[in-house]
């Protein structure tokens, strides 16, 4: 069974349990609001990732991601001139199965999709919080700022999208994450990429600031 949801394209992944704050100025999104501030709670839309094309301007999203997640609306302020600051959380995850192009902003059929832990997540959800504490650390000696030092949740689902949403990684990546069928394999991919990444920080703060002067460096 699908449902029909209003759609903002975005450059962002969420995740389910994180928080999205949104600055609203575009008329289609100004329209989204005003529709959605006139419907009962819970009131959402879905945040969809933009795979080919921008953020800003009519039609500027040309190919969006099949997997995306709803933004439930906890508050919405109002300026002046009629911008708004919302914040949003994510809750459920979707799959895009249709475009709608009738109303200012996107719509879409989308079918929700379940959570589930998976096939013994227990092992490496273990494995993945060593690693992730390992990360946090070698993001701050590298000077990359400090982190929280609360300790991520138990629930293997709800561990899976903390870790996701809290790794320095592209938006390819992250989407991958999202479109993780379960939690398990969710935590899985993220074990590897753990270790990757930290690797990589292992060596990048001891490596000569000369190396990256010499012409051999592509900011591209």
């Amino acid at each position: 069974m699908t449902e029909r949801l209003a759609l903002f394209p975005l450059g962002t992944v969420l995740f389910p349990g994180l928080v999205l704050p949104l600055h609203l100025f575009e008329d289609r999104y100004l329209s989204l609001i005003g529709d959605l501030l006139e419907r009962p709670e819970p009131r959402g839309f879905g945040v969809v990732g933009i795979e080919l094309g921008h953020e800003v301007g009519e039609g500027a999203a040309h190919r969006l991601a099949e997997i995306g997640c709803v933004a439930e609306l906890r508050d919405a302020r109002p300026h002046p001139d009629g911008r708004y600051d919302i914040v949003t959380v994510g809750a459920r995850r979707f799959r895009l199965k249709e475009l709608d192009r009738s109303r200012p902003y996107l719509q879409g059929e989308v079918e929700f999709l379940p959570e589930e832990p998976g096939a013994d997540p227990g092992p490496v959800a273990l494995r993945v919080r060593r690693l992730f504490r390992l990360y946090r650390h070698r993001l701050t000696a590298a000077g990359a700022g400090s982190f929280e030092k609360d300790e991520p949740p138990d629930d293997p689902v709800a561990l899976s999208y903390v870790i996701a949403a809290s790794l320095v990684l592209d938006g390819h990546e992250k989407q991958r994450l999202l479109e993780c069928d379960d939690a398990t394999l969710r935590l899985e991919a993220e074990r590897d990429l753990l270790v990757r990444e930290n690797r990589i920080l292992d060596v990048l703060p001891m490596i000569p600031a000369g190396q990256f002067l010499d012409g051999s460096f592509n900011a591209n």
